[in-house]
């Protein structure tokens, strides 16, 4: 007889989220988990190996070729300024009016007595005009004075005609005293008319002169609403246009003073402020270097023209005129100028650029002086030159394929050779 079947050993087990779980074997051994640690460090191992083994770039300080001129071997003293025009004048009318006609512009070039611009004159015209209508009157009355003297001097020669004539006859008993008492009346009368009418001529005169006087000065007042040139030179400013009220003695607002500023171009100096403890380098007539920011590839020989005796308080300068040898049509005021004081005087060939370098750029190789050409990549060449005469804190390249504003090696170790690759330090690092 079989056994009866229980409820627990007839049903399955229920299902649940741990009998889901896959069965994959036994667990990894530890062995197995830890040899990717093992194998990172060996790669780090071998790659810093690597790095030991494989040469490192060298960290240089560059400096460059650069164009230098013989001149700076007599360097004294430095000075800045500018181009100042030593005759320069701002132009105005002396009469006040309107602006009418303006005939120049910035750049005009003048003669002394051009006329530049022309004031309204209209009222001084007329002025003129009643000047000369009252000296062409004097004048009518200074004839008819005149004609009234010559009269007056007939009747009195005439007087005294007779006066002798009855004398005579007097002297003779021809006529009584009477008649000779009558003639001199007559002829004293023809002396005072004639006396009377030389008065007259002579205030005539006065009167002329005066007139003429007004005239002159109704001229002058006219001549003045012309403003002309002072001197040979060229106008810089234009500081009036036509319809503008010129009153040179007025700061009213909409009126205007000058109404050209211009500058004699033949008197160009360079005005610069030496410090007063650098002084006493500085003599008159000394050899100096001009060079302007505006034409930097120009050097200009001058010399000291005038040393101004006072000293500026606020920047403890001296101010030095210096003159240039001979102008150039660029140079223009104001330009801003810096100038070199020599201990000679120099020539056309000391102004001739050259190659230089600074002298830490060059090593000795092999008994020769070579210098350290950076190229493409970084990578240093080695070039032999030949060194010249030293320009201050430069040296003079004679010889080798240097080229200006190529760079080089500043201070090379003794392992620098050529084909090396090095890495330009940053600036201002050390």
């Amino acid at each position: 007889m079989a056994e009866p079947i229980t409820p627990s050993a007839a049903q399955p087990k229920p299902l649940t989220l741990a009998g889901l779980k896959i069965n994959r074997g036994p667990a990894g051994s530890p062995r197995k988990r830890r040899r990717w640690p093992l194998v990172l460090g060996g790669l780090v191992a071998v790659g810093g190996g690597l790095m030991v083994l494989m040469p490192g770039k060298t960290t240089v300080q560059v400096t460059a070729v650069q164009a230098a001129y013989a001149s700076q071997q007599y360097n004294q003293l430095a000075a800045s300024g500018y181009v100042v025009a030593q005759r320069r004048a701002a132009v105005a009318s002396k009469a006040t009016g309107r602006l009418v006609e303006l005939n120049v512009r910035e750049g005009s070039v003048l003669k002394k007595g051009d006329l530049i611009a022309r004031v309204d004159a209209s009222d001084v015209q007329a002025s003129l005009g009643v000047s000369e209508a009252g000296l062409r009157q004097s004048e009518s009355a200074l004839k008819q004075a005149e004609a009234g003297l010559k009269q007056a001097q007939v009747q009195q020669a005439s007087a005294d005609d007779d006066l002798r004539r009855v004398e005579g006859l007097a002297a003779q008993n021809f006529v009584s005293a009477q008649a000779v008492d009558t003639a001199r009346v007559r002829a004293r009368a023809a002396q005072a008319s004639t006396a009377a009418a030389q008065a007259a001529v002579a205030t005539a005169q006065s009167a002329v002169a005066q007139a003429r006087a007004q005239v002159q000065v109704q001229q002058v007042s006219r001549e003045s609403t012309d403003i002309r040139a002072p001197f040979d030179g060229v106008v810089l400013v234009k500081n009036a246009n036509v319809g503008d009220l010129i009153t040179p003695f007025s700061n009213a607002s909409g009126t205007s003073a000058a109404v050209v500023t211009m500058a004699d171009m033949g008197t160009l100096e360079v005005e610069a402020d030496v410090s007063e403890s650098s002084v006493a380098k500085v003599k008159i007539d000394q050899p100096v270097e001009i060079t302007l920011d505006a034409i930097p590839d120009t050097r200009f020989r001058g010399s000291v023209a005038r040393i101004v005796p006072t000293v500026d308080r606020a920047k403890a300068t001296v101010m030095t005129k210096v003159r240039f040898e001979s102008l150039d049509p660029r140079i223009l005021p104001e330009m801003s100028a810096k100038v070199t004081f020599l201990s000679q005087a120099i020539t056309a060939a000391d102004q001739k650029p050259l190659l230089a370098l600074n002298p830490k750029a060059v090593a000795e190789r092999d008994g020769k002086k070579v210098v350290f050409r950076l190229g493409a990549d970084d990578l240093v060449e080695a070039v032999p030159v030949s060194l010249g005469r030293t320009l201050g804190e430069v040296v003079e390249v004679t010889g080798g394929t240097l080229k200006s504003g190529e760079r080089l090696v500043l201070s090379p170790t003794d392992k620098l050779a050529a084909g090396a690759k090095v890495s330009v330090a940053a600036a201002g690092a050390k």
